[in-house]
């Protein structure tokens, strides 16, 4: 029976820390691949030390944990005292309750209804924006406070309540009674309940997702933002010394714990701490507010991007946005800072922006979604006498249907969904058309997408279909050629297709093109990635466009005019992998020479109508109730 519960003992932490131990492992490794070792290298501790934005991220992160910390320990130990000194039970049991609620509630609920509320009061006092640093401050106070109380309360009540009776009658004040005998027996409680509070606000993402401003990224956010392609292993890298330093931290505490000192040392011991622990965060506020009043004297752009859709200066790329600054500060003599943040879907972005919550100067949404932005009022006409560099956009990327009249946007990249498929286990006959996906030859092996456009698109052009159409049974009969399919996938999948297709554990999955080269980047030995576009497929273009609220209109014009210089241009076509409507980028010979043959004919296959075919075959936006039904029909054919 002893051997029995060791070896479930053993699972169990098997279990829990095989995960950390692979990011330990391939935090270490020579290459981008996430499930291929090639090789032992600190090549990623070294990037994450270039990575000025994960840094400030972490740094971020690190300020509204402690702050959040002190205000939550602070009040969180004054309303345990309160609730202890409550003589009414029903008053006890009610703020017990009360206290418990936010814990019990999904993050997700108690993010949106924060939201709300700081929009709501920010308009009512008519400002901007909603939604900045002190928002997400209150936010996390919330959400720690009842870590805080559940943590001092017992402490409370397993106190001798004649203690501090006791001290004020030997001439005590109440409050010298309560700091001189009631705090030091629930020191343990504080202390616990501080570093609970600290935890949870340093791990948060839920909550801050939605009560985020502008400018103030926190690690979590920053990290999820890279999902849309995948996540580097300078972020294991950066997990692997967070790890470290817990670690350290724990083995340390045991170590003072264990030390045979007599109780009274360690209690005195206990509070310094918690003093040094106090001094820190007063110090990290004052930097927070200096960091936040500096920036009020500087010129600030806000610009709203996709994750992974800019080159950032990482492996020694060039950095975009800090050239912009410095740029700026050299031609104008005055010192810019961009607070730049992504998103994950252009949906995500609609949803903050319409609320209001936030604003922006720069965004760069899908084509269908700046269609949709421009009917509903959500978007500044350009001054392209601010943007002479617009010239430099092909003709071919003009007049389409999201902005016919060439009003709200500039053509930022562009791409063609196709299909990748591993060559070592695909016969190549097999290939050519979107029937490979339905191919029951390869049962088990294909990956569709886990979204309901594309997945629809895939069936729609392979029966010819209208991907567009208004018609419920053009979408009926979509999704009966899904049905036939579904049995034959290995999973519906978005960014994990990356490391699936990279390893060789699935042969087939439709992807847009740029991130093809991504993988193939990573693939393993065994693996060979090849990749075709079918004769109807998905036209898309990401376009630069200025929201309406915009602090600064003409500042971010000259941003997407510079955006569109040479240096940036080419950099940010080579480091997303997407090809770029950009003349300057497309006809340059070193960019044709670096990217290489193989890559140019992908990215830019020879298509002589292609403003005809990207208006026949690109997803537009449809009204609510389509949508809607097609979200219906999306839903069975997950089930199912």
């Amino acid at each position: 029976m002893k051997t029995a519960s060791k070896i479930y003992t053993a699972i169990i932490f098997v279990f829990l820390f095989a995960p950390i131990a692979v990011l330990l492992v391939f935090s270490f490794n020579e290459g981008k691949s996430l499930s291929v070792f090639t090789g032992f290298s600190l090549k990623w501790y070294r990037e994450l030390l270039r990575d000025t934005d994960t840094l400030q991220a972490l740094k971020n992160t690190i300020i509204l944990a402690f702050s959040a910390t002190a205000i939550s320990t602070v009040m969180g130990t004054a309303a345990a005292v309160g609730i202890n000194r409550l003589r009414s039970r029903w008053y006890k049991a009610a703020m017990n309750t009360v206290t418990n609620i936010p814990m019990t509630n999904p993050d997700i609920i108690t993010g949106i209804s924060l939201m709300l509320m700081f929009v709501f009061v920010g308009r009512l006092f008519g400002a901007s924006t909603s939604l900045n640093f002190w928002t997400m401050l209150i936010a996390h106070v919330t959400f720690c406070l009842p870590y805080v109380i559940l943590q001092v309360l017992p402490k409370l009540q397993q106190m001798d309540k004649s203690l501090p009776e006791a001290a004020m009658d030997l001439g005590c004040t109440p409050l010298k009674a309560f700091l001189k005998v009631e705090l030091p027996e629930i020191m343990p409680g504080i202390v616990t309940g501080a570093i609970m509070a600290f935890t949870l606000s340093l791990d948060d993402f839920v909550i801050s997702y939605f009560t985020a401003g502008n400018g103030f990224t926190t690690l979590p956010i920053r990290i999820y933002g890279m999902t849309k392609k995948t996540v580097t292993p300078k972020m294991y890298a950066l997990a692997t010394i967070i790890f470290f330093v817990t670690l350290t931290l724990l083995l340390l505490n045991n170590v003072v714990d264990n030390d045979g000192v007599k109780k009274e040392k360690k209690e005195t011991g206990k509070v310094k701490r918690v003093a040094m622990i106090v001094l820190a965060v007063i110090i990290a506020l004052i930097g927070s507010v200096g960091i936040f009043a500096g920036r009020k004297e500087t010129v600030t752009l806000n610009v709203y991007n996709w994750g992974e859709y800019i080159s950032d200066g990482s492996e020694g790329t060039f950095d975009t946005i800090r050239e912009f600054e410095k740029w700026y500060e050299e031609t104008y003599g005055v010192k810019m800072v961009v607070n730049y943040d992504t998103y994950t879907s252009n949906e995500d972005m609609y949803n903050k922006i319409s609320s209001g919550a936030v604003s922006y100067d720069v965004i760069i949404p899908s084509d269908y979604m700046i269609a949709r932005m421009a009917d509903e009022g959500m978007l500044e006409e350009l001054d392209f006498d601010n943007i002479p560099n617009y010239s430099n956009i092909d003709e071919n990327f003009r007049g389409l249907y999201y902005d016919k009249d060439n009003r709200y946007s500039v053509p930022y990249a562009y791409g063609i969904i196709g299909i990748i498929y591993n060559a070592n286990v695909v016969d190549e006959t097999d290939t050519g058309g979107w029937d490979l996906m339905w191919n029951e030859k390869y049962s088990g092996d294909i990956l569709q997408f886990n979204n309901s456009r594309d997945t629809f698109g895939t069936a729609m052009y392979k029966l010819g279909l209208d991907v567009n159409s208004t018609d419920k049974e053009v979408w009926e009969t979509a999704r009966a050629e899904l049905l036939t399919q579904r049995p034959l996938c290995y999973g519906q999948v978005m960014d994990e297709i990356f490391n699936l297709m990279e390893s060789g554990e699935a042969s087939i999955g439709a992807y847009y093109a740029g991130d093809y080269f991504t993988m193939a980047d990573n693939q393993a030995g065994d693996v060979d990635l090849q990749f075709y576009y079918p004769e109807r497929t998905n036209f898309y273009i990401d376009a630069m466009c200025i929201p309406k609220g915009s602090q600064n209109k003409e500042l971010a014009e000259i941003f997407i005019n510079y955006m569109l210089s040479e240096e940036p241009a080419i950099a940010n076509a080579e480091y997303t992998y997407y090809a770029s409507p950009n003349r300057i980028v497309y006809e340059n010979e070193t960019y044709l020479e670096d990217m290489g043959e193989d890559v140019i004919e992908v990215l830019y296959p020879e298509i002589e109508n292609f403003s005809e075919l990207y208006n026949t075959y690109a997803y537009r936006n449809l009204d609510t109730d389509m949508l809607d039904y097609i979200n219906t029909l999306w839903e069975t054919v997950k089930i199912n």
